[in-house]
């Protein structure tokens, strides 16, 4: 089998004396010639082998859907390591001059960041799109897996500056558009004059709130997927009225329950916890659909039906059936939340249709 090369014009970095690290642009399929990802698995023996984890499909169509767009940059280096078979060649003012062999006999680099990347845009049909790629010659094959697990060992962004950050940004995937919107809203009760919510949701940019921000967020997608606001967003000025319609709801909310929203933290209600906003949001729902509640004063109606019924931050929870709970032993868990979000329905949805109903012997009467 003859073997051919590719050669790189590359940035030699000043870094570890016992490595030799480097930067260049390279296409996919010239990383795919001279490179391979190998996936952690184990052999009949049950020893570890590979690096990289598994394929997820639907995050490689993401970037790949992404790539294929006009407006796409890929600034983020795929990562390659050797432990031998490159040749450099320093040439003046940091540049290097690599030598890489390909071919079936050709020792091969392997990516050890940056798979989904390059699976991405190996199946695109971009084929003249280059991609950054830092290489990285290792002493051995023991240093090569060391220095695996500490570039990918490094903290990632949490997912609440993430989703803060989703506002600003213009392209992004479908499934990430409705959390934009979720997103934004959230932004707005946060920091707009006129919300309920004004400074109490807890953002990276605003430390000092007490509601969890991925709380409300959830509320929000719910809504905006299945519930009243997925029309609603679509009516003119349709955000502007999603953003009316739960700051309404949760300033009912305070006025309702004072005694468990002030002067509290998770901790000490759960009123304003993950369970308790979520499962509110659902009453949100009820109230809006069947209801037909939009200001505070509507809702407030429809929240009276849950005075001492509540066990936000004393007493206990009796959900029926011999099932009572302590207050604090409800937790931010899709089982108690759903838990609590029927409980706190099933009063409301009662309250509705005995209204209804002394409406109607009234009008008969």
């Amino acid at each position: 089998m003859t073997q051919s090369t590719l050669t790189f014009l590359a940035a030699r970095a000043r870094q570890s004396a016992n490595h030799d690290v480097l930067t260049f642009a390279a296409t996919a399929d010239q990383v795919l010639a001279f490179s391979e990802i190998e996936r952690v698995g184990r052999d009949q023996d049950g020893a570890l082998s590979g690096f990289q984890r598994p394929q997820i499909a639907g995050h490689i169509r993401e970037i790949r859907d992404y790539l294929e767009t006009d407006q796409a940059v890929l600034p983020n280096a795929i990562v390659v390591a050797f432990t031998g078979g490159v040749t450099l060649e320093d040439l003046d003012g940091g540049i290097c001059r690599i030598t890489i062999p390909t071919g079936d006999d050709a020792p091969k680099g392997l990516v050890v960041d940056g798979q989904q990347r390059l699976t991405a845009l190996s199946t695109s049909h971009r084929r003249d799109f280059q991609l950054f790629v830092s290489l990285l010659v290792c002493r051995d094959e023991e240093e090569l897996r060391r220095q695996f697990v500490l570039i990918n060992n490094t903290r990632p962004l949490p997912k609440s500056l993430i989703y803060e950050l989703l506002p600003g940004v213009d392209g992004l995937p479908d499934r990430m558009q409705s959390r934009q919107l979720a997103a934004r809203l959230t932004e707005r009760l946060n920091f707009n004059a006129s919300s309920a919510l004004r400074g109490q949701i807890y953002q990276h940019t605003n430390p000092t709130g007490v509601i969890k921000d991925t709380a409300i967020q959830k509320v929000l997608m719910n809504s905006l997927s299945d519930g009243v606001m997925r029309l609603m967003v679509q009516e003119p000025n349709g955000e502007r009225q999603c953003f009316d319609l739960i700051s309404e709801f949760y300033k009912a909310v305070q006025m309702a329950f004072p005694e468990a929203w002030w002067g509290h933290k998770p901790s000490s209600s759960r009123l304003i916890g993950g369970a308790g906003i979520q499962a509110m949001g659902y009453v949100m729902e009820t109230l809006a659909q069947l209801d037909d509640a939009r200001s505070w004063s509507d809702f407030m109606r429809g929240l009276s039906a849950l005075e001492g019924k509540t066990a936000w931050t004393e007493g206990s929870w009796d959900f029926g059936n011999g099932d009572v709970r302590h207050w604090k032993a409800l937790n931010v868990t899709p089982t108690d939340v759903s838990l609590l979000a029927r409980y706190l329905e099933g009063i409301v949805r009662k309250d509705i249709r005995s209204r209804r109903a002394a409406r109607h012997e009234a009008v008969d009467a």
